[in-house]
């Protein structure tokens, strides 16, 4: 038998961080400067980069780096808006009620066409309770600004999709949004390969190239940007922005396989986990997910359980065809979302792959043609951080496997809808121990 060896040109360098370390690695190599108000958990990113400034860290092509912070995350924003018309790469880090507070200057940022990349420690809003820790509250508070949106499991990836976040961002003229859960990633420290700085450098380039950054301040070509629009034009422009996004998948997945061929870490918009012959699939977004396949792992080791697992690491845009390609065997399906919206028809990762899968059926050009749809169940888990452990999973796997009629379910609490635990299932390595710290205010 015949074995090819595949080098690649930048396997990384190993080291040991947590997800705002990794982040900041990039940052301070790519950007040229960061606009951040600090707001736990993702107060770290916007240290880390303030004190490279200190130090006097320069960029890969020699600039001096600057750290602008104002007076409020909205100010933030706004700082980055600024940068970005003047053609420069910038960054900003936040989390929570800071990320809904800068709403109002989303929007401009993308109908400007402005490719900043936010990076985001993912917390839970305050509704009943303050809680500084993991939610998805705040990304979908702003999923609807026009923004892409990727999901990060580990530091290994909160690293490269920032990487990739760039890259898409100014090809395809797009803000991007990349995404951590709080703490459980941004505080996390983990065994991880730094990109390095030579494939940055030739993986984004220059931003000073005439190719990669427009400057829409630039007086010797003049434009109108951030007019007022009344009946005869608004409409006109905002439809007109529907090119930048018709393009925009096709750019995502073209990045991210640019970066396989350099570095050996692949990346998808929706990455399956030993979904092949799978007859039940889990399916979610950021770390819940590295414990879900773990959990698979077993089931399929175990109990010699057909399971597969799903990440959605692209939520915007929202890769409709690939989800339904990779589910659309199975007999059932749950999705698992660290929010909770009763009042809407499902929470919003349910009600977008049970469109998806509604214009599967329907003939919808370029989807699978179909003729039946896996069972859709639905839970929230992870609010506030709270333990999602692998016992979780297996109960929502027995729960599809008997065909409950309940499609919604919680986990990790004593509620009505809750699925009972199916008790403590070890899935970590042979020698291998964990441990957990609580605190109030963490590093906040």
């Amino acid at each position: 038998m015949l074995f090819t060896m595949v080098m690649f040109r930048f396997p990384g360098i190993p080291s040991t961080r947590d997800g705002s370390e990794a982040v900041v690695w990039v940052e301070i190599h790519i950007s040229q400067g960061a606009c951040a108000y600090p707001i736990t958990p993702s107060t770290n990113m916007g240290g880390g980069y303030q004190m490279a400034v200190a130090n006097g860290q320069q960029n890969l092509w020699g600039e001096p780096l600057a750290f602008i912070e104002p007076e409020s995350e909205h100010s933030s924003a706004s700082a980055c808006e600024g940068f970005a018309l003047a053609g420069g790469r910038v960054a900003n880090f936040t989390s929570g009620q800071g990320l809904i507070l800068m709403k109002e200057v989303l929007y401009v940022i993308s109908g400007k066409r402005l490719p900043v990349v936010f990076h985001i420690g993912a917390r839970a809003l305050t509704s009943q309770g303050l809680n500084i820790h993991a939610g998805h509250d705040d990304v979908m508070g702003v999923a609807d600004c026009g923004w892409g949106m990727l999901f990060a499991r580990s530091a290994q990836e909160a690293a490269d999709l920032a990487l990739i976040a760039r890259r898409a961002a100014e090809e395809s003229e797009t803000p991007f949004f990349n995404v951590q859960d709080g703490f459980l990633t941004t505080h996390t420290i983990e065994s991880l390969q730094l990109p390095e700085p030579e494939l940055m450098k030739e993986f984004v380039g220059d931003p000073n190239s005439e190719h990669r950054l427009r400057n829409l301040m630039d007086p010797t070509h003049p434009i109108m940007s951030g007019v007022v629009q009344n009946q005869d034009s608004y409409m006109k422009g905002k439809i007109a922005q529907r090119y930048f996004y018709e393009r925009l998948p096709a750019i995502v997945q073209q990045v991210m396989e640019r970066f396989y061929d350099l570095t050996g870490r692949r990346y998808r918009m929706a990455d399956p986990h030993r979904l092949q012959d799978a007859e039940y699939a889990l399916v979610g977004m950021g770390s819940l997910l590295e414990t879900a396949s773990a959990t698979v792992d077993y089931l399929r080791e175990r109990e010699k359980l057909k399971v597969g697992s799903l990440h959605v690491t692209c939520y915007r845009p929202f890769p409709g065809p690939q989800i339904v390609e990779a589910l659309k065997h199975v007999k059932a399906a749950a999705v698992f979302e660290r929010m909770d919206d009763p009042s809407a028809q499902s929470n919003p990762l349910t009600a977008q792959i049970k469109a998806a899968f509604a214009d599967a059926l329907a003939g919808a050009p370029g989807y699978p043609r179909l003729k039946r749809a896996p069972i859709v169940y639905s839970g929230a888990a992870g609010l506030g951080s709270r333990d999602v452990r692998p016992g979780d999973f297996v109960a929502v796997v027995n729960h599809m496997r008997k065909q409950k009629e309940q499609r919604f379910f919680v986990l990790g609490i004593k509620h009505d809808l809750a699925l009972s635990s199916d008790g403590e299932v070890d899935v970590r390595p042979p020698g291998a121990f964990s441990m957990r710290g609580y605190s109030v205010g963490g590093y906040g």
